[in-house]
């Protein structure tokens, strides 16, 4: 699972972190001896690469940012390989320029090993972006459950209408409004 605030120990190396996704698949004693020296540091580096970040493989994770911490949780999930991947915004501190690349490489590991992914977002404009399903709760009701090409812009200004007068989006930029008839064109892979 990918948390809104991943739940990592402050004085953690990166490197520790990562590997850490795997520690219920390893034997105990590589799970111990992986706390004093690493078991697989090209493998946590290669998951860190992909979130942009393999540049903080051996720092302690409180020296990290808010959004780098999050992309720390992103890439022990990646490393982990699990048969299920939830998440629950999981670029909510991440920098709008890397908030789709996150997306983007959580949507094409569950898609190359054919899981399923589950992702709380409230950025819409992400979720139209990568997922071939899109499903509105409000107030604990489902209001819709749709692929992204039949969400419209009505739904989702129903759907976030005691909220706010604006649809959220990555950046709190306004959302592309289309005209009526126009579908979305989805960019999932």
């Amino acid at each position: 699972m990918v948390h809104q605030a991943p739940p990592i120990p402050p004085r953690q190396r990166v490197v520790t972190a990562v590997l850490a996704g795997r520690l219920g698949q390893w034997p105990a004693w590589k799970s111990l001896a992986s706390l004093v020296y690493p078991a697989d540091i090209r493998g946590a580096e290669q998951m860190l690469g992909r979130m942009e970040i393999s540049d903080k493989l051996f720092e302690r994770c409180d020296r990290l940012s808010g959004g780098q911490l999050q992309r720390v949780g992103v890439a022990r999930v990646l490393y982990q390989r699990p048969d299920l991947i939830l998440t629950d915004e999981p670029v909510s501190a991440v920098d709008p320029a890397l908030s789709d690349r996150v997306v983007g490489e959580l949507n094409r590991e569950a898609m190359a090993r054919g899981v399923t992914l589950v992702a709380s977002l409230h950025a819409v404009d992400l979720a139209l972006h990568w997922f071939p399903r899109i499903v509105g709760v409000k107030g604990g009701e489902i209001m819709f459950d749709l692929p992204p090409v039949r969400v419209s812009d009505a739904m989702l200004k129903e759907l976030y209408a005691s909220e706010s007068a604006q649809v959220p989006t990555q950046d709190n930029r306004p959302l592309e409004v289309l005209p009526a008839g126009v579908r979305r064109k989805p960019m999932y892979l």
